[in-house]
């Protein structure tokens, strides 16, 4: 098969057996790769009571036709497995270069199954796989996991995937980190990978990605590069990376402040991408083949750091307007201690800043918090309760469950600023009405990376060959719900090439990128279809483990209006935009279940008999 390796890595972790199996081609045409592939598979092997913190989850690291070959930004991976935070269907990916090495390692993903009675690390080199002893690189934080791993294999070119302390404490928010600072972070797949005491994967490899059309395919690569050149957002990510977009997100009341219950706040753009590439930016740098380089290495004096990895903008946002902290070197260190326990910025802040909340109203008190007080502004707290949940240390321990058992435990679960138990990410539904249906139809809870609206209604991208179009941020209709549910089957095809959502090529030239690397004759709406069919299987996924239209909604707090900043009056309407969403996806729209109609449409029949 052009576009493929043509086989996956099996691996059994409580026998320690290692086996290839050929990936079938109708498999990969209908679900294409990454997340879409790796829900193709996990539905056959996981229950409606199957323990996501068990043996019988599958763990699944997938690549793309796209990875490893010479389109730009083609570089990430996926990781998946069912969810410890959300017990639903998980998913994360990362960038980088781990992907690609997987793949001139010889495979298109690994499935791994099973416990190890003691802790492994697994390397794949030149197609050869072996599991090894990792009692020494257990207990290490991922930066030295990832130097050590190399070091094993005798080569610092060698790529690795790790977890850190937090995953082997399976706090439920782990990540699952490569390339230093690159992170596979949401829904706790690091979590996943502890408790089957794997710690890593390092890969190495000369192999080459068959292409169908190499010649056509150079020319194609050359237009896009030019593209990128003269685009504004990938510009402005060189300029300043993902936090350069901070202050324009402030303007329009995107950015959360205050646990997303103000609606402005001055010091906001103390935090700036643009402040930080003054003041605190070594360098900049980039994934496999991108010619955008959003990455970027900065300092913290203050904290005897010279060399930092990030933060992105959701860290600085997580962990500053959230919180309520304006100190910019202080939100980098934050930053980095999550780098180094292998825990999510995005549910590791929500949650501490739930906590936060939660004191202030005293909800929370000392005696509940091993005697410390959880206060907004307190940015040596939040240092140390980061530690503490990568630990799961006295109060970290139950920090480390995530907003939604926090607030549970308490008796105030809607104070959980989450979907389906995964916490809101730093883009405000009230800013952008679209996004709404992002989150609450999103298959892993709420996730900016399942439907950039905020990004199409912006004019940063669309596609209007399958009608995605910019239009009014604020309106709630029927329409509008259409269109956020066909971007989010366009970026549930993106995870699944998988393509880095900076690089919007638009529809046309990724129809000519798959039929240069594939050989397939696809048009738009197929492309189209491909996304809808991975969003409706993970769907069905969901279904089976409980979840209902019932669970299709934002958290209260996101639906109560401002007097003041960029969203001002304005709250998405629900009804409306899931109407809509809903019909577009083919779903029943008074139980959020695709129809039978949709089921076969979408070549599903053989998943979907149990519905």
């Amino acid at each position: 098969m052009n576009g493929y390796m043509g086989k996956v890595l099996h691996v059994d972790l409580s026998t320690g057996r290692l086996w290839d199996e050929p990936l079938k081609e109708e498999l990969a045409r209908a679900f294409v790769g990454g997340s879409g592939l790796a829900a193709r598979i996990i539905y056959d092997m996981v229950r409606e009571d199957t323990d996501p913190l068990g043996p019988q989850n599958p763990l699944v690291f997938m690549t793309g036709p796209l990875v490893g070959t010479a389109m730009p930004s083609a570089g990430r991976y996926s990781v998946c497995a069912l969810s410890p935070l959300t017990r639903i269907w998980g998913e994360a990916n990362s960038g980088g270069f781990f992907g690609p090495e997987l793949r001139f390692a010889g495979y298109d993903g690994v499935v791994m199954t099973g416990c190890s009675s003691r802790p492994v690390w697994l390397s794949i080199v030149e197609g050869n796989p072996l599991l090894h002893d990792a009692s020494n690189l257990w207990g290490s934080d991922s930066y030295a996991t990832q130097q050590m791993v190399r070091q094993a294999l005798g080569d610092q070119k060698a790529r690795v995937a790790c977890i850190g302390v937090g995953g082997e404490n399976k706090v439920k928010m782990a990540a699952v980190m490569n390339d230093h600072g690159r992170a596979a972070g949401r829904t706790g797949m690091g979590a996943v990978m502890g408790s089957k005491r794997l710690k890593a994967i390092g890969v190495r490899g000369s192999a080459k990605v068959p292409v169908a059309d190499p010649e056509r395919f150079k020319t194609l690569v050359r237009d896009i590069i030019v593209d990128l050149e003269d685009a504004i957002l990938p510009r402005a990510l060189r300029l300043a990376g993902t936090a350069g977009t901070l202050d324009s997100l402030y303007m329009y009341g995107d950015m959360p402040i205050r646990y997303y219950q103000e609606g402005d706040w001055e010091e906001a753009t103390n935090l700036s991408g643009i402040v930080m590439a003054d003041q605190y930016q070594n360098r900049i740098y980039a994934c496999y083949r991108c010619p955008i380089g959003c990455g970027r290495e900065t300092r913290a004096p203050s904290y005897g750091l010279d060399k930092v990895d990030g933060p992105e903008y959701e860290t600085i946002t997580a962990f500053g307007s959230l919180m309520m902290v304006d100190d910019l070197q202080a939100v980098i260190y934050a930053g980095h201690l999550c780098n180094l326990y292998g825990i999510d910025t995005i549910s590791t802040g929500c949650t501490i800043a739930l906590a936060c909340e939660m004191f202030e109203r005293g909800i929370l008190k000392p005696k509940d918090t091993g005697g410390l007080d959880i206060l907004y502004g307190d940015i040596k707290m939040i240092h140390r309760l980061i530690e503490m949940t990568g630990r799961r240390e006295g109060f970290g321990d139950l920090l480390a469950e995530g907003s939604a058992t926090l607030a549970e435990r308490f008796g105030v679960p809607e104070l959980a600023v989450t979907v389906k138990r995964l916490e809101v990410p730093m883009h405000d539904a009230r800013a952008f009405a679209g996004m709404a249906v992002t989150y609450a139809l999103s298959p892993c809870g709420a996730s900016h990376m399942q439907g950039d609206m905020y990004g199409v209604d912006m004019g940063q991208c669309q596609a209007p060959e399958i009608g995605i179009e910019p239009g009014d941020r604020f309106e709630s209709s029927v329409e509008k719900g259409r269109i956020a549910a066909r971007q989010q089957a366009w970026r549930n095809l993106y995870n699944a090439l998988t393509l880095c959502q900076f690089q919007d090529i638009g529809v046309e030239k990724m129809l000519t990128a798959l039929k240069c690397v594939t050989g397939w004759d696809l048009n738009a709406v197929d492309l189209l279809n491909m996304g809808k069919r991975i969003v409706t299987l993970k769907r069905m996924l969901n279904i089976r483990r409980g979840i209902t239209s019932a669970d299709d909604n934002l958290p209260a707090i996101l639906l109560k209006p401002f007097t003041e900043g960029g969203t001002e009056g304005n709250v998405p309407d629900m009804d409306k935009l899931l109407k809509g969403a809903y019909s577009e996806y083919g779903w029943d729209p008074s139980t959020g279940k695709p129809t039978r109609e949709t089921i076969t449409k979408l070549g599903l029949d053989s998943a979907g008999k149990s519905l």
